[in-house]
């Protein structure tokens, strides 16, 4: 039985959350990952070996493997040393040589794919170096991703400091999908990045895939302070050429008052309302549903992941 192919643009932690669940159900799986995080350990290997961001790579690779959670707990350890192996993760080392050995990151990752038993694959959007730079609403342009991130101002839009070239096995499965997922996660920083590129938005508007995007459930400060689910898909759609976002995964559930206040005390954080009028208005198809879920022991929010798959994979039959 052919599988449906689904291919994923993001980066960062919500993307490979989504993986996570993604992976329970029969699906090809390509995972498309934007390559310009420049913080901590993937910020000081770009600068030595001249490549791209490892970092969104590595937490990719191990959401989408089917290895034993030691195998899980080496590649994510981080070494605390007075050496230069400071702040380095195994994986972040791991990739790095085998970006060296196999002369790009592509070939790298399809070597470790291998070793970690992938449920899917993994692909750089592009093999180039980029630097993301932002304009703030303040007029100031900021270049490197932390430092847009880090930034007391608001985004107003971003762009590479430099256009790159796209990576033509990303184009390819592009043109291949059943399914075009947009992820959660950063939306100026990790999904957007991902369309900064003339030849990326011309293969979008040749697919006959539909494209969807899945929400996120809380604002993120810089980016998308005050934002509504409506708000996230006019900020995708500005960025896409004429295919714009068709569907809309978005979570209907209640957020506890405890959990209200915990994330605007502590991290500016705000619910992200489902407001489903100006959806319609727009056209846009909603799958809702009550995806709160808190992890018992940090008490942390997070997407019920089985279930958001199970919407994904429901909408594809």
């Amino acid at each position: 039985m052919n599988r449906e192919k689904v291919v994923i643009l993001g980066g960062g932690t919500g993307m490979s959350t989504l993986l996570r669940g993604l992976k329970q159900f029969p699906l090809d799986i390509t995972a498309v990952v934007s390559v310009c995080d420049d913080g901590k350990s993937t910020g000081r290997l770009r600068e030595e070996f001249n490549m791209p961001a490892v970092g969104d790579i590595r937490r990719v690779l191990v959401a989408l493997s089917e290895v034993e959670p030691l195998v899980e707990k080496l590649v994510n350890y981080r070494f605390q040393t007075t050496s230069d192996l400071n702040g380095h993760t195994v994986g972040n080392l791991l990739l790095t040589a085998m970006t060296n050995i196999n002369g790009n990151m592509s070939d790298g990752i399809e070597a470790l794919s291998k070793v970690f038993n992938l449920k899917g694959s993994v692909l750089p959007l592009t093999e180039d170096n980029v630097i993301l730079m932002g304009e703030m609403t303040d007029g100031k342009i900021v270049e490197g991703e932390h430092n847009i991130t880090e930034s007391e101002s608001n985004i107003m839009r971003v762009f590479y400091k430099e256009v790159p070239t796209i990576n033509p096995k990303v184009l390819e499965e592009i043109r291949n999908a059943d399914l075009i997922i947009f992820s959660m996660g950063s939306l100026y920083t990790s999904i957007i990045p991902n369309l900064l590129s003339e030849q990326m938005i011309e293969q979008l508007d040749k697919t006959n895939a539909k494209l969807m995007y899945v929400s996120n459930m809380m604002t993120q400060p810089g980016e998308t302070d005050d934002y509504k689910v409506s708000d996230h898909v006019k900020a995708l759609n500005e960025y896409l050429g004429k295919h714009k976002i068709d569907i809309v995964i978005a979570n209907n559930g209640e957020i506890s008052n405890e959990l209200i206040e915990k994330y605007s005390d502590l991290e500016q954080k705000d619910p992200v309302e489902l407001d489903y009028q100006e959806l319609k208005n727009m056209k846009v198809e909603i799958i809702e549903d009550n995806f709160v879920m808190v992890e018992p022991e940090s008490n942390y929010l997070r997407h019920n992941v089985i279930k958001l798959a199970f919407h994904i994979f429901s909408y594809l039959l």
